[in-house]
């Protein structure tokens, strides 16, 4: 591809990732955004390029997704705002064999876009190289997974050192500036801890402790983080900032009061994804006397007892079925599961621990069940109603009108470039010939060049909208076979709940009659 007569736009994206700002020599030019500026800049201006813009992601592997400027650049690339994208290296974009082969080798061809990796002579318009570029994302990957063993290696050590490893200290204890890993009280917040023990000791149950918190202005421990400075201020709400039942329990319950350090509850899935599992609990790294503490072992044991002899399970000894499932109607809040002789109901936690905060959703789970139950009945009888032929056109006729146009309009362009190929093929003759001059020649095969580029973008963006309808489509079968296997449910469990329903909201009854129904809205994972 040669870039004459018109004027080129490059995109430059620069990465600087934690692992390099934790290499020695802070001075290399791989550990410097302004370095990697500065060097892209340059070449850019040597082959008169103009630069559309800099894209800098700051402390992000290669192997992040959510990265926010690479992320940006790619919908520019889609829109195509530039012809070119420049980076010191492959792996500076990104490390991920799978996304080398999906936007170097697939979707940046259909674009229109040239890649450069300059350290590592990385470019697509080189058909030489395709295999060294794949080479060198394979080498990446192997890198990454080396490198998340590795940390996950150093990490497990220092867990079982009894050093601290975590953004945040718990609440009631700060890092401790001059010694890396090490917990040392928060003289504030400790004695809120204390109370918090002393209270529960005294008889005083979780849901009052967090009350008299919350009506004595106490801030919780996120808001607190966020008072001293610690945690980036958040869009919270006003319940965000109120103590929860959760918190009390949670401190109750944290041996890290006591002076021990208990890590490794939770997992990543693996290094692709920040998400994670949670851990056995015989696998937890326990390192007793790690750092000082602020609960007296008498006091710990004594609520530790309490604790116990309170704890009591639900009918068949497990959760609700609807736990982490039901959310107030009014504030958003996760809803408590209680017991009242042999009848279960699932209430407002922001209503009982600060009253004038909230309406407060209330149900009994009996109700809430056969809601749902009615709910998905009446959408399996809209299918069971209909014939198989019925079903498929209510179904499908719709995004099949919506596919056909697409296809037409698909077909239309693909004929349109094909023509396009077709006339700079005879313009070039015409100039050959002297038909043409050569300023003539110029001038049109770049406006043709033009033209096949947004030609060629529209048969990309087409493809991409056929795609999304053939998946709706294949989602609506897919909604309609659940449905259909659902057909003989008559009771809910906690394993249908879970598959069936993303989360609840539940209101409060208007009225104090029983007939009076409670506004429940279902928020289903089909």
């Amino acid at each position: 591809m040669q870039y004459r007569d018109r004027d080129v736009w490059c995109a430059i994206y620069c990465r600087l990732s934690q692992e390099d700002k934790n290499k020695s020599h802070e001075i290399d030019d791989s550990l410097s955004i302004q370095n990697q500026k500065s060097m892209l800049l340059s070449y850019a201006q040597t082959n008169n390029w103009k630069v559309y813009k800099i894209y800098t992601d700051d402390d992000y592997t290669g192997a992040d997704r959510s990265r926010p400027a690479f992320n940006e650049l790619l919908n520019d690339a889609r829109e195509g705002k530039f012809q070119i994208v420049l980076c010191k290296s492959q792996s500076r974009f990104t490390r991920e064999l799978e996304l080398v082969e999906r936007y170097l080798h697939e979707l940046f061809p259909q674009w229109g876009i040239r890649f450069i990796g300059l350290v590592d002579n990385a470019d697509t318009e080189n058909k030489g190289n395709k295999k060294a570029r794949q080479i060198n994302g394979l080498v990446n990957e192997w890198y990454l997974e080396d490198l998340s063993e590795n940390i996950k290696e150093v990490l497990t050590d220092r867990r079982k050192k009894g050093y601290h490893i975590g953004a945040f200290a718990a609440y009631g204890y700060q890092k401790d500036p001059d010694y890396k890993g090490h917990l040392i009280p928060d003289p504030d917040a400790a004695k809120i801890v204390h109370l918090i023990f002393e209270m529960f000791a005294s008889g005083t149950g979780k849901l009052a402790i967090a009350r008299y918190l919350n009506e004595q202005g106490i801030p919780n421990p996120t808001h607190y983080k966020i008072q001293k400075g610690i945690r980036k201020k958040a869009n919270q709400t006003a319940t965000g900032k109120l103590w929860q039942y959760f918190e009390i329990a949670d401190i109750l319950s944290n041996e890290v009061y006591i002076g021990n350090l208990v890590q490794g509850r939770y997992g990543s899935v693996s290094y692709k994804t920040h998400k994670n599992k949670p851990i056995p609990k015989e696998k937890w790294i326990r390192v007793e006397n790690t750092h000082a503490p602020i609960i007296e072992r008498e006091l710990w044991d004594k609520v530790q007892d309490i604790i116990k002899m309170r704890t009591k399970p639900g009918w068949d000894g497990e959760n609700g079925m609807f736990a982490r499932k039901a959310r107030c109607m009014y504030c958003g809040g996760s809803m408590r599961t209680a017991i009242s002789g042999h009848r279960r109901y699932l209430t407002c936690n922001t209503k009982k621990i600060m009253p004038d905060s909230c309406k407060g959703g209330f149900i009994g789970q009996n109700e809430l069940q056969e809601t749902i139950l009615d709910e998905l009945h009446q959408m399996i009888n809209k299918y069971l109603d209909m014939d198989a032929a019925e079903q498929q056109l209510v179904l499908s006729s719709r995004l099949e009108e919506q596919r056909s146009v697409l296809i037409s309009e698909l077909q239309e362009n693909e004929s349109k470039l094909l023509n396009l190929d077709k006339t700079l093929k005879t313009l070039y003759q015409d100039r050959v010939q002297g038909v043409i001059t050569a300023d003539e020649f110029r001038q049109l095969s770049a406006d043709f060049k033009d033209d096949n580029a947004a030609c060629k973008k529209r048969i990309s963006d087409l493809q991409e909208e056929i795609r999304h309808i053939d998946d709706q489509k294949k989602e609506e079968l897919s909604k309609r076979d659940i449905l259909l296997q659902c057909a003989e449910i008559e009771e809910l469990n906690f394993d249908i709940v879970n598959t069936l329903i993303d989360y609840v909201e539940v209101g409060k009854r208007e009225t104090h009659y029983r007939r009076g129904k409670v506004p429940v809205i279902i928020h289903w994972k089909f």
